[in-house]
């Protein structure tokens, strides 16, 4: 086997070195002990600033423990007081050389200040996208004489301790960014061709990153966009002549153009069509002619039957938008292009729109946002585990693909949690046994929380399409089977989404997570059960109820009366042997399953009794709790068992789900 070449500095360094300070050749000496310096070289940034650099490659030590496959930039920052500004040095770098050997994730940052270390960790909290930066002080590295894994134990600290694959936000960058240049390119063609788009997909699939990565691809080129986020109440309370306005002035803002343009009161109904035109050419030949892409993000919320804003909603403000957009898209040919982005595309799928022509109708090609394949997300979590202190096993990158539905967000989320349960081991092999743990861990633990975010959009703005994943969630194929053949968009939608997956005419789950949540939060609602699943939903039901009330009752008592005249009270409403039995038991005690027969009968008498006390807590409609509660009491399958009817049963669900909502609403506020 042929032997490693020893560490040290290239030809090149060596020619270069006397750019160096003494102490700068020092300290780049302590790396070439350890690495390959293969580059040393300085830039100036603007006016002022000047840097020197060097590039250094990882021995096979260091590729070991970190997965280094590329070279890394050095910055000599020599001013005695360290800038945030100085970041900037390492793009300056990594622009200048334009070299795919440059690692574009990770940097070191030698500087004669002290507090180097503290001011970088503060610049990372504000920018949870920045680079992973090796912070350095000059004195600490020319210090060192006794520990020789001073450099290794630095890259520890700085790569093992931060966690990459948790992010909540969208990213605006391109360092972390992973999976999506195909749908990016094919918008950005589009625009160049003259036409429109539109995106869709569930919450939390990345298309904020995506309209993000278009930004940044029509920047790198000099063109131009405006993002225009529709669930901001400045946009969408206007009405529709003065959002046109609102775009212009928004172009304006941005690009600081300065133009002397109209007010917003000539925006009128008569008028804004005209104007606007007139505006954005202007804007269009101040920008050299070049076609400006106006972006809609989270379109719902100006769409018809669906805004929450009047307007939208149910008057023709989405009709007359549109219509202006259209015909000047057309007219005046290639000065701009739309792009709506969204979670359906029913805005552009409808045809008329309370009973007029909808004008955008089939005139935008659709794109769903597709999920990642097994290569892409090979390609994430490989490059971002790297820096983490995890090498994944291959067989992983599919096992997460699949068990996923190839979801980024979910993908992302379990390898955090993943580092979390493993971080005092680092470096690791993520194998089988490590990935399970972690798995059932998440699906037991965190999926919930993260599946309500991506799916509650569609119990928002689209329940017939949520109703219909959950009827397939629990098993009602005759319902869902009947809903699919009578409304196919919606489970096209749903496969758009890639929640779901049609083979022949069987549909099934892609993201296992998702049927599990919908499961569980659906679990009474299963029609066509069997008389023993019935009469133990009603048990179950009333079993998990009562402890709930009983703490609602103990506490709402207390807190209007006093402990001593809530104890006094509660006591009356037993009879007067039991009253005899429990006198000598605390408040706390009387509420105590073990120490007192308390049971659903006596706490709903008690509530009735002290209505205005509890009124607050079930909406002040006590006609509508005292009978569901009756109904409830009257369906005990747990006194007697009944023979129950799907009608019986509908009924006690109605009542139960009634009751538990504003119980639970209250003990969650």
């Amino acid at each position: 086997m042929q032997e490693q070449i020893k560490p040290g500095f290239h030809e090149q360094v060596q020619r270069k070195l006397y750019i160096l300070t003494n102490e700068e050749q020092k300290i780049l000496q302590k790396f070439g002990n350890e690495w390959f310096v293969t580059r040393l070289d300085g830039l100036k940034i603007g006016d002022r600033s000047e840097y020197k650099y060097a590039l250094i490659k990882a021995p096979r030590n260091y590729q070991e423990l970190f997965n280094f496959e590329r070279e890394l930039i050095i910055i000599f920052s020599d001013y005695e007081s360290f800038q945030p500004r100085s970041t900037d040095a390492i793009d300056a770098v990594s622009d200048q050389l334009q070299d795919l050997r440059i690692d574009k994730i990770c940097s070191i940052m030698l500087s004669k200040d002290d507090k180097i270390e503290e001011k970088i960790r503060d610049i990372l909290k504000e920018s949870q996208e920045s680079q992973v930066i090796v912070p350095i002080s000059y004195s600490e590295i020319l210090n060192n004489h006794s520990d020789s894994y001073f450099l290794r134990n630095k890259f520890k600290t700085n790569f093992y301790t931060r966690d990459l694959f948790d992010f909540q936000s969208p990213l605006k960058k391109d360092l972390y960014f992973f999976g999506r240049s195909d749908i990016i390119n094919k918008i950005v063609n589009r625009h160049f061709s003259n036409e429109n788009s539109g995106l869709f997909g569930l919450r939390k699939t990345g298309k904020t990153s995506v309209i993000f990565g278009i930004q940044r691809a029509l920047d790198k080129i000099g063109a131009k966009s405006i993002l225009i986020s529709c669930d901001d109440t400045s946009f969408q309370q206007r009405r529709w002549n003065k959002c046109l306005h609102y775009i212009i002035v928004e172009i304006n803002k941005k690009y600081k153009l300065n133009l002397p343009l109209q007010a917003e009161d000539q925006y009128t109904e008569e008028n804004a069509s005209q104007i606007f035109a007139e505006e954005i050419c202007k804007i269009y030949h101040i920008f050299q002619e070049k076609s400006i892409l106006i972006i809609f993000d989270e379109i719902e919320r100006i769409t018809f039957n669906i805004s929450s804003v009047t307007h939208w909603e149910k008057k023709f403000d989405f009709i007359f938008f549109w219509q202006t957009l259209r015909a000047n898209f057309q007219k005046l040919n290639n000065v701009f292009s739309y792009l709506i982005v969204g979670t359906n595309p029913v805005c552009i799928e409808q045809s008329s729109i309370f009973g007029k022509d909808n004008p955008i109708f089939h005139s935008i090609p659709i794109e769903y946002l597709p999920r990642f394949d097994v290569p892409q997300t090979r390609d994430m979590v490989r490059k971002l585990g790297r820096i983490m202190g995890l090498q994944f096993e291959e067989i992983i990158y599919s096992k997460l693909t699949e068990d996923y539905g190839g979801h980024p967000f979910l993908i992302r989320q379990v390898c955090s949690l993943i580092h979390r349960l493993n971080n005092q081991h680092l470096p690791i092999t993520v194998d089988r046994i490590t990935y399970d743990k972690a798995k059932n861990e998440f699906d037991k633990n965190y999926a919930s929380k993260y599946i309500e975010m991506m799916v509650s959009v569609l119990s928002e703005f689209y329940p017939d399409e949520y109703d219909l994943l959950e009827y397939l969630a629990i098993g009602d194929l005759n319902f869902f089977n009947q809903y699919a053949i009578e409304s196919t968009e919606y489970t096209n939608h749903l496969k758009g989404y890639g929640i779901i997956s049609q083979t022949r005419d069987e549909y099934d789950f892609k993201i296992d997570a998702v049927k599990q949540y919908l499961i569980q939060k659906n679990k009474y609602k299963k029609v066509n059960t069997t008389n023993e699943d019935m009469l133990n939903e009603i048990s179950q039901r009333r079993n998990a109820l009562e402890p709930k009330l009983r703490k609602i009752v103990r506490t709402q008592l207390k807190a209007k009366y006093g402990e001593n005249q809530a104890r006094d009270k509660l006591l009356l409403s037993f009879g007067k042997e039991e009253q005899k039995k429990y006198n000598h038991l605390a408040y706390k005690d009387l509420f105590d399953p073990d120490k007192v027969n308390i049971y659903f009968e006596n706490l709903k008498n008690i509530i009735k009794k002290d209505w205005s006390t509890f009124e607050h807590i079930f909406s002040r409609k006590q006609e509508e709790f005292n009978l569901k509660m009756e109904a409830i009491n009257k369906y005990r399958a747990d006194a007697h068992a009944k023979q129950m009817t799907p009608d019986r049963m509908g009924h006690f669900r109605d009542c139960m789900t009634w009751i538990e909502n504003h119980v639970n609403d209250f003990l969650e506020d």
